[in-house]
């Protein structure tokens, strides 16, 4: 039996919602998941597991619409469908009244319940979120039926406040996949038994690294996972990098330095830098301009200025500028002294540098 186990797709949402690149980023989450569906086709799997958050909010009777009509584009593909804490049912949802194209299996209920596929001999265990949090782990004593059949557990939660269940037993519990959701970083747990494919796009700066779906097959004979693999889909993806200066570096330097990186990497994808290292006191850097050409999300300005603190005890040993030295610095010195030393001593010699 073949699979493809995706979840918190977040339809609906806008990231970097305050970036000029805002709407394309709202595209990429419809154009992503349709890659999903066209993904399912080609690799001519049973079934498409999705484990919650497929809508980013409560959805209205156009997006039910529009991701029906993907679903009918693969009608031998059987979908079967949670809602997780941002998509939770509702007792005016537009979901309880939708009527779903037929491979699709969208299981609503608060309690545990389960749908059989006999002629792929597959049992889908799941239960929909009715509420923004749960906080209990009442799905701890859950054991698979030794039946002769597969059974599939879908789950959206693993942390504090959704669902805080205990993966060691989880994965022990007797499934011959556990399909999780919630979390928007892929990871594949106990040796594939369980597994979180992570959103398909990355939805704000901290979700780095690549995201896409889980393709996946279990023997039909032992009951078994055979094989999991992540399918990277995601058209962006948000790319922390460092970039070390001196004091010899220039606005020009850096700017040039940053595109460099940024073209290397492609220009489709998002950007943190943090800029670190010893920087020419009379320099600031500008990055605003980087942020008008590429996808940078956010500059970390981590230079210090390169005082010759020596230098200035000399020249200013009995005025403000000789005493602040002398009072702020220390040996081991915390960043924010530090930050409070270099700021004083730029406003000081600014100053200094007005009335002359």
């Amino acid at each position: 039996m073949k699979f493809l186990h995706t979840a918190d797709i977040h339809w609906g949402m806008t990231p970097d919602s305050d970036s000029p690149w805002s709407r394309e980023r709202y595209q990429a989450i419809k154009d992503t998941f349709t890659q999903i569906i066209t993904k399912a086709r080609d690799a001519e799997v049973n079934c498409l597991f999705i484990s919650g958050d497929l809508f980013h909010r409560q959805p209205l009777a156009r997006d039910l619409k529009e991701i029906n009509y993907l679903f009918t584009t693969i009608p031998g593909v059987r979908i079967i469908i949670i809602a997780g804490n941002h998509d939770r049912i509702r007792t005016n949802s537009a979901l309880l009244s939708f009527a779903w194209a037929p491979n699709v299996t969208f299981i609503m209920n608060e309690e545990m319940t389960s749908v059989y596929f006999e002629d792929i001999n597959t049992e889908i265990h799941g239960f929909s979120y009715h509420t923004m949090d749960i906080k209990e782990n009442w799905i701890e004593d859950i054991k698979a039926p030794e039946d002769g059949r597969i059974h599939i557990l879908m789950v959206h939660g693993g942390d504090a406040t959704h669902l805080p269940f205990d993966r060691k037993s989880l994965a022990e519990a007797g499934f011959s996949y556990v399909a999780l959701g919630h979390i928007h970083k892929p990871e594949i747990i106990a040796e594939g038994r369980m597994a979180y494919p992570g959103s398909p796009e990355p939805l704000d700066k901290t979700e780095t690294g690549p995201h896409g779906v889980l393709l996946g097959e279990i023997n039909s004979a032992t009951l078994k996972l055979e094989s999991l693999n992540f399918v990277p889909l995601s058209k962006s993806q948000y790319i922390p990098l460092a970039i070390n200066i001196t004091p010899s570096t220039t606005n020009t330097e850096l700017d040039l330095r940053i595109s460099q990186e940024i073209e290397k990497r492609g220009r489709q994808n998002l950007y943190r830098f943090r800029v670190c290292g010893m920087r020419d006191p009379d320099l600031t850097f500008d990055f605003e301009n980087l942020k008008t050409k590429y996808r940078v999300v956010e500059v970390l300005d981590e230079t210090e200025p390169q005082y010759d603190f020596g230098a200035l005890l000399a020249e200013h040993p009995g005025d403000m500028i000789g005493f602040y030295i002398q009072t702020l610095q220390k040996p081991e010195m915390s960043p924010v002294e530090k930050k409070a030393l270099y700021y004083g001593i730029s406003a000081l010699l600014r100053t200094t540098d007005e009335r002359s």
